[in-house]
C-alpha cells in the first residue's frame, strides 16, 4: 500500500514539473531567435550547376566572389568558418553587401555597379547556358527558388536559384541581377521573437539606363544581355518581403527536402527484398540438399568394408588452405575492405538516427572522413590475421602496428604439400564468367536506389532518404554474402581450391556494374562539353569502383 501511494505522488510530482523540461536538438544546431529589427545575415556561397530537364551540364563549382562573374563584393570578404566535410562537397561561404532586417521589408535596395568586359561576359553566358545556380544562406537556410512537380502540382523549396535564363529564345541568355528575396518567419508569442523558416529568391532580369534608375527600380521593358563584343554595366538591385508563417522551426526544412514519387523508392525497396528471399531460398535449397546427399553418402562409404575414393567438394579438403596467390595484396585488400565496411555501417546508423541532418552542412563527410580514421585499426588487424593464417612470412610489412592480439580462425585440416591438379572447368565456373554472374543479383538490388544517390551527388541537391539507404545497404551486405558462399560451394564441389581471390571478387564484381552503370548515367543523364568535369566524373566513379570491390 505504501509503495502504490509513493508511486502515485511520483507520478503527480512528474506530471507537475513536466511543463520546464528541456531538451536538445540531436544534430547541434539551436535556433537562432530574432527581435524586430536586428541584422540577419546574407552569405553567399559557391556556384553550382543544377540538373535542368533531367540533364546536368557541367560538374565545377565556382566560388561567388570569382572575378568574371563580378559580383557585388565587400572590400575584403570575409570567409565563414566551414567543416571539413563542407569544404570537401565544395562550399565557399562568404559575407556579402545585403542588408537585411528582421520583419523589415525593403521596396527598392540598390547594390552596385559592376563593369563585365567582353571576355567575362562569354564566361558568364557559358555557366548561364550550363544552368549554373547561385547559392545564398540566410539563419542555416539555403535560399531556393519555388518549383512545381508536375505530376502532383505540389510546390516545393529547389536550393539555389538561377544565374541567368537559360531557357529564353536569345542568341544570348538573359542574365538575371534583380532578387525578389521572401524570408518567412515564425514569430513566438510567449517571447515576442522572430525565426527564419523559409528563404525564397525569385530572380529577374532587368535592363537599366542609368544608375539613378537602377537606385530606384526604374526598368525598361528590355532584358539585360550581355554584350561578348564590347564591355558591359551591370546595375544589381534586391527586394526584401518578409512573409508571417506558421511553420514551426523544427519542421522549417520539409519543404526542401521533397520526395518525387516516393512510391518508386518503396518499389526499389521491395525489388531488392524479392531478390533477398528468391537468392535466401535458392542458396538454402542448394546447400541443404547437396549438404544433406553428400554426408549421407559419405556415411554410407564409412559402415562399408571396401575402401572408396573421395569425390566432390571432399577431394580438395587437403588443398583448401593453400596460401592463394599474392596473398600480401588480397590481405591489404581485405583489410581496407572491413574499414570501410565498418564506416559505411556506423556513418548510416548515425544517419538514420537523426544525427547528420542537412542544416549541418557537410556532417556526412565529415562524420565519414572520423569513422574511416577511426576504423583504422579492424584494417591493420583483419590484414595481419589474414595474412598469418596463410602461413604469411614477411608479416611486419603487411602492416605497420595491429592493434588487438585476438584469437582468429585456425583451419580444420592440414594443407598437403603437392598442390591437387585441378580438373577443366565448365565455362561458367571459369574465373571470369563466375565472377560476372556473382555481381549482377547485387547489382539488382541497389541499383534503383543508385540512381537517386547519383541525382543527389552531381545535381547538388540533399539526400535525406537514410533509411532507404541503410535498408538497402543491409540487402546489399547479405546479397554478396550468399553468392559469395552460393558460387564457392559450386567451385570446391568442381575440385577448385582457388577460392580466396574468388571470394573476394564475386562479391566486388558489383562494383563494375555500377561502374558501367554511371557511364550509362554519364552518356544519358548528363551534357558535359567540358575535359575537366568529365574526368572529375570518370575519376570519381573509378574511386568507387575500387572501394565497392573492397
Amino acid at each position: 500500500m505504501l509503495w502504490s501511494r509513493s508511486l502515485a505522488i511520483s507520478c503527480i510530482c512528474l506530471f507537475l514539473f513536466s511543463s520546464h523540461t528541456f531538451a536538445f536538438y540531436l544534430p547541434g544546431v539551436a535556433p537562432h531567435d530574432y527581435e524586430r529589427g536586428d541584422d540577419v545575415k546574407l552569405y553567399v556561397n559557391s556556384l553550382t550547376p543544377l540538373m535542368g530537364s533531367h540533364q546536368l551540364k557541367s560538374l565545377i563549382p565556382y566560388d561567388y566572389y570569382y572575378k568574371p562573374f563580378h559580383f557585388c563584393s565587400p572590400e575584403q570578404p570575409q570567409s565563414q568558418s566551414e567543416s571539413l566535410g563542407s569544404i570537401l562537397f565544395g562550399d565557399r561561404i562568404f559575407d556579402s553587401l545585403y542588408k537585411l532586417n528582421m520583419a523589415e521589408n525593403k521596396t527598392c535596395q540598390y547594390l552596385c555597379s559592376a563593369t563585365v568586359p567582353s571576355e567575362d561576359a562569354a564566361f558568364i553566358n557559358a555557366r548561364i547556358k550550363e544552368n549554373y545556380a547561385i547559392n545564398w544562406l540566410i539563419d542555416g537556410l539555403p535560399a531556393a527558388s519555388r518549383k512545381k512537380d508536375l505530376r502532383t502540382n505540389t510546390e516545393f523549396n529547389s536550393i539555389g536559384f538561377e544565374l541567368g535564363d537559360s531557357v529564353a529564345s536569345f542568341n544570348n541568355p538573359p542574365l538575371h541581377n534583380h532578387y525578389d528575396i521572401e524570408i518567412q518567419y515564425h514569430k513566438q508569442e510567449s517571447a515576442n521573437k522572430y525565426r527564419v523558416v523559409g528563404v525564397i529568391v525569385s530572380p529577374t532580369s532587368n535592363k537599366y539606363d542609368s544608375e539613378e534608375h537602377a537606385r530606384t527600380c526604374v526598368t525598361t521593358s528590355e532584358r539585360l544581355i550581355l554584350n561578348e563584343k564590347s564591355d558591359n554595366t551591370v546595375h544589381y538591385t534586391y527586394k526584401v518581403v518578409w512573409t508571417p508563417s506558421n511553420i514551426a522551426w523544427a519542421t522549417r526544412w520539409d519543404n526542401y527536402l521533397y520526395t518525387f514519387d516516393p512510391r518508386i523508392h518503396w518499389f526499389s525497396l521491395v525489388n531488392s527484398i524479392v531478390i533477398v528471399l528468391f537468392l535466401t531460398g535458392m542458396v538454402a535449397m542448394i546447400l541443404l540438399r547437396a549438404l544433406h546427399k553428400d554426408i549421407s553418402r559419405y556415411n554410407q562409404l564409412e559402415a562399408q568394408e571396401d575402401v572408396q575414393e573421395d569425390f566432390g567438394w571432399k577431394l580438395v579438403h587437403g588443398d583448401i588452405f593453400r596460401t592463394p596467390a599474392n596473398i600480401m595484396l588480397l590481405s591489404v585488400f581485405l583489410g581496407n575492405g572491413s574499414q570501410l565496411f565498418c564506416m559505411t555501417t556506423v556513418t548510416l546508423l548515425f544517419a538514420v538516427l537523426g544525427f547528420l541532418s542537412p542544416s549541418n552542412r557537410g556532417s556526412l563527410a565529415t562524420v565519414m572522413l572520423i569513422f574511416y580514421m577511426l576504423f583504422a585499426f579492424v584494417a591493420g588487424y583483419v590484414s595481419a590475421r589474414v595474412y598469418k593464417m596463410f602461413g604469411g612470412d614477411a608479416w611486419k610489412k603487411n602492416v605497420f602496428l595491429t592493434a588487438f592480439l585476438f584469437p582468429t580462425i585456425e583451419h580444420p585440416v592440414r594443407t598437403n604439400q603437392i598442390p591437387r591438379q585441378i580438373p577443366d572447368q565448365v565455362f561458367y565456373l571459369r574465373p571470369i564468367p563466375s565472377i560476372l554472374m556473382g555481381g549482377v543479383l547485387p547489382f539488382g538490388a541497389i541499383f534503383i536506389e543508385l540512381y537517386f544517390i547519383m541525382n543527389s551527388i552531381w545535381g547538388s541537391k540533399v539526400y535525406y532518404l537514410f533509411g532507404f539507404a541503410a535498408l538497402v545497404f543491409i540487402i546489399l551486405t547479405i546479397t554478396c554474402s550468399e553468392v559469395t558462399i552460393l558460387l564457392c560451394y559450386f567451385h570446391l564441389c568442381a575440385e577448385d581450391y582457388h577460392w580466396s581471390w574468388r571470394a573476394f571478387l564475386t562479391s566486388g564484381a558489383s562494383g563494375f556494374y555500377i561502374f558501367v552503370y554511371s557511364i550509362m548515367y554519364f552518356m544519358t543523364k548528363l551534357q558535359i562539353n567540358s575535359l575537366t568535369s568529365a574526368a572529375l566524373l570518370v575519376t570519381s566513379h573509378a574511386l568507387h569502383l575500387s572501394e565497392r570491390f573492397l
